[in-house]
């Protein structure tokens, strides 16, 4: 008896393994990849344990195990992109600081290109931007101190610091035959995101120099000034996002939100296909009670400025003027790893209402209004372009490189501006004005 239940045992354990092998016969090719990958890793892990080692017992000093460590991941992160990077707790703790619109610092947004620091934006009225640091410019020295093969998160670890001390930059300019050397005063950076004015008493001006925790706020604000100063009165306004180096995802959703009642603002895709998320309006009311809108973008509008444009340039909610933004259209995830700080991974890819991806490639305006340099100036006219940075992501599709953000400091002389303003006054006639209402 017991036999027979042991032979049925048998048949049923090789017909169970006749339909585990049917299977299997499916996915033997790609297991077969993922095993030869992992252990291809695994090669990998053990040379850099074999390295490790070597350094930890053979380098002329005693090394730091810990920083070795922080070195490595730092190293491997910078491989990926631009963007993808390691923050320890200092700058996990600024980095959080930062999104509340404040910190100790000159209020730069920098990037790498070709092993070199180059200024993005200055932030608008920071030490930086009041020492005449533009976009383009690069920093070749702080404080007498070279900052070849540093990251710009190590830079930007440099150039902060208590407010009152000064630090001294070395800076070029593109083209320019001499460094320039300014000693600059730290201070305690409070980023105003969203400053507004009335424009020729009927059209409502508003700045977004960056989106941070305050921006939708400010824009209510501006936006509820001009009602009651000038009510049925406003022809339209002029959202400027030039020279905005981006900010909170949130904030930019929420601002392109205050303008469109419906539709689809932006997506994010990742590596796999299921990895994608889809940020749709939800306003009641239309912020600007359908009046026309003109959107401002140059070379130094970059990430959640473009998300901005993007959106109502695709919903035909806004006239987008100016120059090709910068193209930053990559996801970064805040992956927090203890008291040993954060992870920032580019996790995604940006795409624009229509399905356009903003990487590499940026956004063009509706009307290209190119401005006037001055003679001093013209050397750094073009700004650095997501292209333009070493090891980016890449376009789908052709890439675009780098665009003019030098932006006049009197608006009396600003082009874009004043194209803005002949639109809405109906001066000049272009079929992409009157922006739809939306429904």
């Amino acid at each position: 008896m017991t036999r027979k239940v042991f032979l049925i045992f048998l048949g049923a354990v090789a017909g169970a393994a006749v339909t585990l092998l049917t299977y299997q016969s499916r996915t033997l090719i790609d297991g077969s990849r993922a095993s030869a990958a992992a252990a291809d890793a695994f090669q990998q892990l053990s040379l850099f344990s074999h390295v490790f080692e070597r350094v930890r017992s053979d380098y002329v000093d005693k090394p730091d195990d810990a920083k070795l460590i922080e070195a490595a991941i730092r190293g491997m992160l910078a491989g990926l992109d631009p963007h993808s990077r390691y923050l320890d707790a200092r700058a996990f703790r600024d980095a959080q600081v930062d999104t509340l619109g404040k910190f100790d610092g000159l209020g730069l947004e920098i990037g790498s290109e070709n092993g070199r620091i180059k200024v993005i934006s200055p932030i608008d009225e920071t030490p930086a931007a009041q020492a005449g640091i533009i976009g383009g410019d690069i920093i070749a020295r702080i404080d007498d101190e070279p900052v070849d093969g540093l990251s710009p998160n190590e830079v930007a670890e440099k150039l902060r610091g208590p407010p009152n001390t000064k630090v001294k930059l070395t800076i070029r300019r593109q083209h320019g035959d001499k460094p320039i050397e300014m000693v600059i005063t730290r201070a305690v950076v409070r980023v105003i995101s969203v400053r507004w004015h009335l424009e020729d008493e009927d059209i409502g001006y508003v700045r977004i120099s960056q989106f941070n925790e305050q921006t939708t706020s400010g824009l209510q604000k501006a936006i509820a000034d001009f009602k009651a100063k000038k009510g049925d009165k406003l022809k339209g306004f002029i959202l400027d996002l030039r020279n905005n180096p981006g900010g909170l995802i949130d904030q930019a959703t929420t601002v392109a939100n205050a303008f469109l009642k419906q539709g689809e603002i932006l997506s994010t895709r990742g590596r796999s296909a299921g990895v994608t998320q889809i940020f749709r309006a939800r306003a009641r009311k239309d912020i600007s009670d359908g009046k026309p809108v003109i959107a401002l973008i140059n070379g130094g509008s970059a990430s959640a400025s473009e998300i901005v444009a993007g959106a109502l340039q695709d919903h035909k909610r806004a006239t987008i003027v100016g120059t090709r933004s910068f193209g930053k259209g990559s996801v970064q995830t805040l992956i927090p790893l203890g008291e040993h700080g954060a992870l920032s991974l580019t996790t995604g890819r940006y795409f624009t209402p229509s399905g356009r991806s903003i990487q590499a490639k940026g956004i063009s305006p509706d009307i290209i209004v190119q401005q006037d340099i001055p003679e001093e100036l013209k050397s750094s006219a073009d700004a650095t372009s997501e292209a333009g940075l070493r090891g980016h992501l890449l376009a789908e599709g052709q890439e675009q490189t780098g665009s003019q953000s030098y932006v006049p400091s009197d608006l009396k002389h600003d082009k874009a501006v004043k194209m803005a303003l002949d639109l809405l006054h109906g001066r000049v006639v272009n079929p992409s004005l009157p922006s739809k209402r939306d429904r």
